[in-house]
């Protein structure tokens, strides 16, 4: 099987290929050029470093957010476009249980708490609950919120139980208040990479193989946050998560 993995969530993204189980290739977006430039090149790229070609490509796998407007635009117009040419099946994933994942599974069940810089003095954030029998869950929808509300949140969420934090902007949540009761806890951050195309590609690969594909109409973007002109036009007073 050739997975084809994209992350366009926000300025660190990249693009990764993997076959039968193994990535072999991997692009990061490591400049301003925006993606509506960048993402062709990069696909190709990879696609030639790991000695195959898209009309190969039998998986998809595209990050469909939280993150940017613009940049998830891109990732999940040209996924959509593929998939109707090629035919090829198309798996969304979103980029903060692609974070989760990269934290040790084996440590036993519990909580893991996954985030990064949504902007604005504030975060994106999803909680997610590791099970003997369901492998990691979701508590609750993602949401984007400062990190001190986050934090809080969390805490309010694990009770007594440990959570295993990763994130992308450790700072952030240093900085928040409430995060000196995690550390007075024995908790502590794993700072993510910020090439998560290749997590995106691995999740892809295991639920085609459950037979868990998106119909390419259908699959859609999960911004979290309203865009500029739903907050500041429509309803410029409510600033919900």
């Amino acid at each position: 099987m050739i997975t084809l993995g994209i992350d366009t969530c926000e300025a660190r993204g990249s693009v990764a290929v993997r076959r039968n189980g193994a990535r072999v290739s991997l692009q990061a977006h490591e400049s301003t050029q925006d993606y509506s430039s960048w993402l062709l090149p990069a696909v190709e790229k990879s696609l030639l470093e790991a000695g195959t070609k898209l009309k190969d490509v039998n998986v998809l796998a595209v990050a469909t957010g939280p993150g940017s407007f613009t940049g998830l635009r891109v990732g999940l117009t040209t996924v959509k476009a593929w998939s109707e040419l090629y035919g090829m099946g198309v798996v969304g994933a979103s980029r903060l249980e692609v974070m989760a994942r990269t934290v040790s599974l084996s440590e036993g069940n519990g909580y893991v708490a996954a985030s990064f810089d949504a902007q604005r003095g504030q975060i994106f954030g999803g909680l997610y609950r590791i099970g003997t029998n369901e492998g990691l869950r979701a508590v609750a929808p993602e949401m984007v919120t400062s990190a001190e509300e986050f934090i809080s949140w969390v805490g309010e969420q694990a009770g007594r139980d440990a959570v295993r934090w990763v994130t992308l902007d450790p700072m952030l949540l240093e900085a928040a208040a409430s995060w000196k009761v995690r550390v007075a806890r024995g908790e502590s951050l794993v700072v993510c990479t910020t090439e998560l195309a290749g997590g995106v590609a691995e999740l892809g690969e295991e639920r085609a193989g459950r037979g868990e594909l998106s119909d390419a109409l259908q699959l859609d973007a999960n911004y979290v946050r309203r865009s500029d002109a739903e907050l500041f036009g429509k309803d410029p007073g409510s600033h919900g998560r």
